[in-house]
C-alpha cells in the first residue's frame, strides 16, 4: 500500500502576506533597504580594533583599552566633591537622616540643598529642554570670568554630552550632500561620521605633523577653493584645541588667522574645546576661540557666527559615563536659535544628574569652604600626573625604531608616526588590511595594548600613525612602553629589508 504524502503545512494569513510581501518587497530594516548614510558611516574608536580587543578579554587576556579617552576605566579615580553633592541628590532622603553631617561635608550638603530646590521633582523629573536654568547661569559666568566677557545664558543650552550638542549643531548646518564642513585631519572620527550620517561632506584641511601638527590658513584657502571646484558649499569649519588626537595646542595669534579666515569665507566657526582643562605645556596655555573674537573687536566680534563646546568628560573630571556637555552660541540670529530650540525639545531634557555635574565642574568649591582643600588636591594630583605620562609616552615613543612622536602639548593623546617597512605594507595588503590596521592588531595580539589606526581619523597618503591614550596608571606606564618598544622592535626586525634604525 503506497503511503500518503505528507500534506504541506498551512500557513497563517500574516504568514502567507510576510512571504507574498518578501518576494515583492525589502521591509524598511532589511539591510539593503537601510539609510545609504547609516552604512557609510564609521567609527574607528570603537572599530575592528576595539572589537578584537573586547574578544581577546572574553577568552581571558589583560587588554589594556587606551583606544579611548576614558579616564575612569583606566583608574583615574573621582574627584570626591561633585560625587558627593550627586549621591545627596540621587538619594536626598539621606539629607533627612540626623548623622547626614557624620557622612558628608557641610558644604557638599548645601550645595545638595541648592540643587534640589531648583528641580521640582528631583532628579527624576525632565527639566526645560535648554537644561536647568540656573546651572545655565553658572556655565555663563564661567565663561565670563574665563574669557573676561560676560555671557548670555540664554544662549547655553547643556546637552548630553559634548558630542549630543555636536551633532544638534551639524544636524542644523547641513541641509544635503552638497554642504561641506572644513574638518581638521587626523580629525575625531565623530566629525566624520556625523558629516556622514547627515548626509553632508567632509572638506578636509591638513595639520602638518613636522609643524608639530600646526595649522597653515593657505592649506585652508585651498581646501575651500578644491572643495568649491567640485560644487561643494562649504558652511561651517571645525577646530579641536587642544587636538585630539594631535594633541597640539592652538596659539592666540593662530585663533586669530582661524577667525579671520571664517569671517572672510562667511563660515561659521565650531570650536571644540573639551580638553581645554588638558594643557601640559606652558609656552601655549588654552585660549578661548570666544575670547580671541571678542578682544578682536567690531565688526568681526559683532557678526562671525561661533558655537563654543564643552564637558564633563575630559580634564581632570573624566565623568565620561555622566553625559553631561554644554555649547554656546555667539552671533546666531534670534530665529535660529529658536530652532535649535526646538529640535532640542524633541529630547524634552538632557539628563539631569550631568546637568548638576555641569553645575559643579562651573563652580567648583572655592578658597574657605570645607571641601576646597581636598578638590585642590585631587585636581592638582590629576593634571600634574597627566603631565608626567605625557612625557613618559613620548619619549617611550621615540626611543623605539622606526618610530616619531611630536609631544603631547595638551588633550589625553599621543599620535605616533610608525614607520612601516614595504614587507609589511605588502603583507597587510595580502591580509586586505589597511598597514596601521594590520600593525595595531599585531600590537594588540603580542602586547594586549588596545589602540587605534591612524587612519581611522585620517592621514596623508602612505603615512601611517596610531592613537593612544596618556590614561593608564602612572605607575604603569614604563612598563607599557617597555612591553610596545619590544613589540614594535621585533616587528620591525622581521619586516625590514635592511638592518638598522629609520628615522624621518
Amino acid at each position: 500500500m503506497l503511503k500518503k504524502s505528507p500534506s504541506p503545512p498551512l500557513l497563517c494569513c500574516a504568514c502567507l502576506e510576510r512571504r507574498f510581501r518578501a518576494d515583492l518587497v525589502l521591509l524598511a530594516l532589511d539591510y539593503e533597504s537601510i539609510n545609504e548614510n547609516v552604512k557609510r558611516t564609521q567609527y574607528a574608536v570603537r572599530g575592528e580594533l576595539y572589537l578584537r580587543a573586547s574578544e581577546l578579554q572574553k577568552e581571558g587576556k589583560k587588554i589594556i583599552f587606551t583606544n579611548v579617552g576614558n579616564p575612569h576605566a583606566l583608574g583615574q579615580k573621582p574627584l570626591t566633591f561633585p560625587r558627593q553633592v550627586v549621591a545627596l541628590c540621587q538619594a536626598p532622603f539621606l539629607l533627612e537622616d540626623p548623622n547626614v553631617g557624620l557622612m558628608f561635608p557641610a558644604d557638599a550638603i548645601a550645595r545638595a540643598k541648592h540643587y534640589l530646590s531648583l528641580i521640582p521633582g528631583g532628579l527624576g523629573a525632565y527639566s526645560d529642554s535648554r537644561g536647568i536654568p540656573a546651572i545655565r547661569k553658572e556655565v555663563a559666568e564661567f565663561i565670563g570670568r574665563r574669557d573676561g566677557y560676560p555671557s548670555d545664558p540664554e544662549l547655553i543650552y547643556l546637552t548630553d554630552g559634548a558630542s549630543k550638542g555636536v551633532m544638534q549643531i551639524l544636524n542644523t548646518i547641513i541641509r544635503g550632500e552638497g554642504d561641506g564642513i572644513l574638518v581638521p585631519v587626523p580629525q575625531y572620527p565623530l566629525y566624520s561620521a556625523a558629516i556622514a550620517l547627515l548626509g553632508g561632506s567632509l572638506v578636509p584641511y591638513y595639520l602638518e605633523e613636522t609643524a608639530n601638527w600646526g595649522l597653515d590658513v593657505n592649506d585652508l584657502r585651498q581646501s575651500v577653493a578644491q572643495a568649491r571646484s567640485k560644487g561643494i558649499n562649504v558652511r561651517a569649519m571645525v577646530i579641536i584645541n587642544p587636538g585630539n588626537p594631535t594633541g597640539q595646542c592652538l596659539s592666540e595669534a593662530n585663533l586669530r588667522e582661524i577667525l579671520n579666515f571664517c569671517f572672510r569665507e562667511n563660515l561659521v566657526l565650531l570650536g571644540d574645546e573639551v580638553y581645554q582643562q588638558n594643557v601640559y605645556q606652558d609656552e601655549r596655555p588654552f585660549i578661548s576661540s570666544r575670547k580671541v573674537l571678542l578682544d578682536m573687536g567690531p565688526p568681526i566680534s559683532k557678526e562671525l557666527q561661533l558655537i563654543s563646546f564643552h564637558t564633563v568628560s575630559k580634564g581632570y573630571w573624566g565623568e565620561c559615563g555622566q553625559r553631561g556637555g554644554y555649547f554656546e552660541m555667539t552671533n546666531i540670529p534670534p530665529k535660529t536659535v529658536d530652532e535649535i530650540y526646538k529640535v532640542a525639545s524633541i529630547s524634552l531634557s538632557p539628563n539631569v544628574p550631568a546637568q548638576i555635574f555641569m553645575g559643579l565642574m562651573v563652580n567648583p568649591p572655592k578658597p574657605g569652604d570645607i571641601s576646597y582643600d581636598q578638590f585642590i588636591r585631587e585636581s592638582k594630583g590629576i593634571l600634574e600626573s597627566l603631565r608626567r605620562r605625557a612625557r613618559i609616552m613620548t619619549d617611550g615613543f621615540n626611543s623605539c625604531r622606526n618610530v616619531i612622536c611630536n609631544f603631547t602639548e595638551g588633550a589625553m593623546y599621543s599620535f605616533p608616526q610608525i614607520r612601516l617597512p614595504p614587507r609589511a605594507i605588502e603583507a597587510a595588503k595580502k591580509l586586505g588590511k589597511v598597514p596601521d590596521v594590520y600593525y595595531c592588531l599585531k600590537l594588540l595580539e603580542a602586547t594586549g595594548i588596545s589602540t587605534v589606526p591612524g587612519s581611522g581619523f585620517g592621514q596623508k597618503e602612505g603615512v601611517f600613525h596610531l592613537r593612544t591614550t596618556i590614561l593608564p596608571a602612572e605607575e604603569d606606564m614604563p612598563g607599557i612602553m617597555e612591553s610596545f618598544k619590544k613589540f614594535n622592535d621585533a616587528f620591525m626586525e622581521e619586516y625590514e629589508d635592511h638592518r638598522g634604525y629609520s628615522r624621518m
